[in-house]
């Protein structure tokens, strides 16, 4: 009889991380979510087998008893709020970098095959290539969170190679779909009920971005997962639409999933030449090559992605 394969995935609750549990368990492993549940959410895991582990990834000690017989760690915990870094950047650094740190010894005490880290595209900062290709350097990025995803990604790359594991590295573009908690579209919703005559628009509307769907999202990680060419002990890999669309765009398509006409845009200008916010990246568009080669490509462009989600945040957020 086949052993039940183990996998353990931190921040399994969360927007992002309950969609990988969900994905396992439909592929036949025994998951156990580590989580905080300080933005997770107990509903995302609602009639889920996985074994819930309460805990936060500051517990080393927790997080290595967590892992115990596991054969994938997947790291999805994290502090996703770019602009929290203008007023808390120790928050990043305990939360993204100190918190990976733990659960790579994780994966080395308890000799884990895999470690999948969920980075970010805020760690190409101001990129001057579009799409812009894995290879882009130098890195420079322009927020706290950019920066400590940047750290994250070198410390697992030594960890991998020092230790003897693999370990894949995501760098996404916006990440939509079922369940998202936090973002543009989410924010545009939870406005509009409030004003339906009016939307707030942060930075002047012509933030130019990738948008995956979560669908696309975790096959792109599960193909690096499962295929035997895929880059090791250390693969990189853009997770993004072929195309971008535009803050202003993305409100016309919120307006529309919730039937709102005639409404009146604020836009507040931004800071630094029409940003949301400081550290916010004015455009972004990532190259999907490395994931194409193994077969991958995205069911969604980035307005399918926005249409979806917008009519699930309408009727659900």
């Amino acid at each position: 009889m086949t052993e039940t394969r183990q996998a353990l995935i931190t921040g399994g609750a969360g927007f992002i991380g309950s969609h990988l549990v969900d994905r396992f368990v439909d592929e036949g492993w025994e998951v156990t979510v580590y989580d905080n549940f300080t933005s997770g959410k107990r509903s995302f895991l609602e009639g889920s087998p996985a074994t819930v582990v309460e805990a936060d990834c500051l517990d080393a000690q927790a997080l290595i008893d967590a892992a115990s017989g596991c054969e994938v760690i997947v790291h999805a915990a994290a502090d996703p709020d770019v602009r929290i870094g203008v007023d808390n950047p120790t928050r990043h650094f305990e939360q993204n970098v100190v918190a990976t740190q733990n659960a790579l010894e994780a994966a080395r005490e308890n000799g884990v095959s895999d470690f999948l880290f969920l980075s970010t595209s805020t760690i190409y900062g101001e990129a001057d290539v579009f799409p812009t290709p894995e290879d882009f350097g130098p890195l420079k990025p322009i927020s706290t969170y950019g920066a400590s995803k940047l750290a994250c990604e070198a410390i697992c790359s030594g960890h991998a190679s020092t230790f003897e594991f693999n370990t894949g590295i995501y760098r996404f573009a916006n990440i939509l779909g079922p369940r998202l908690t936090h973002g543009v579209i989410y924010d545009f919703v939870h406005k509009l009920r409030k004003t339906p005559d009016t939307l707030e628009i942060l930075g002047d509307g012509s933030q130019d971005k990738s948008y995956c769907h979560i669908d696309d999202m975790v096959e792109a990680i599960w193909t690096t997962l499962t295929h035997p060419e895929a880059e090791r002990p250390v693969g990189i890999y853009n997770v993004g639409t072929d195309d971008s669309t535009t803050v202003t765009r993305i409100a016309d398509l919120v307006c529309e999933a919730m039937g709102l006409e005639d409404v009146t845009y604020d836009y507040t200008g931004g800071v630094d030449g029409g940003r949301g916010w400081k550290g916010d990246v004015k455009r972004m568009l990532l190259a999907n090559d490395r994931l194409k080669k193994l077969g991958w490509s995205p069911a969604y462009t980035s307005d399918e992605a926005v249409k979806a989600t917008a009519a699930w945040c309408a009727e659900n957020a």
